[in-house]
């Protein structure tokens, strides 16, 4: 994998949804988290972006772990942590009970 594009491996449903381990996406410029997220799951079916984030919330936190370089984005920026080229970004889906 190229040190030159962001690797995204996805997890659980996320690779379900997506029928991929992983994908490598190249930036022009560094993104928040945010909108790498948006970008993302415009490459994939609607049915990806229902499952990554909360549609009250407008917010993917509250359904997936988001792991940028090994380390959850909320020990990070948040949302506003910066992916760059180079970065490896895990998405894990939150699996919530009853």
């Amino acid at each position: 994998m190229s040190k030159r594009r962001v690797r995204v491996e996805f997890v659980g449903v996320f690779r379900g949804i997506t029928g991929k381990d992983e994908i490598s996406v190249k930036l022009k410029q560094p993104k928040p988290v945010n909108e790498f997220l948006e970008k993302i799951s415009a490459m994939f079916k609607p049915s990806f972006r229902r499952v990554l984030i909360d549609s009250e919330l407008n917010d993917p936190r509250p359904n997936t772990l988001i792991m940028v370089n090994d380390m959850e984005i909320s020990a990070l920026n948040g949302l506003k942590t910066k992916v760059a080229n180079g970065d490896r970004v895990v998405l894990i889906p939150v699996a919530h009970g009853g």
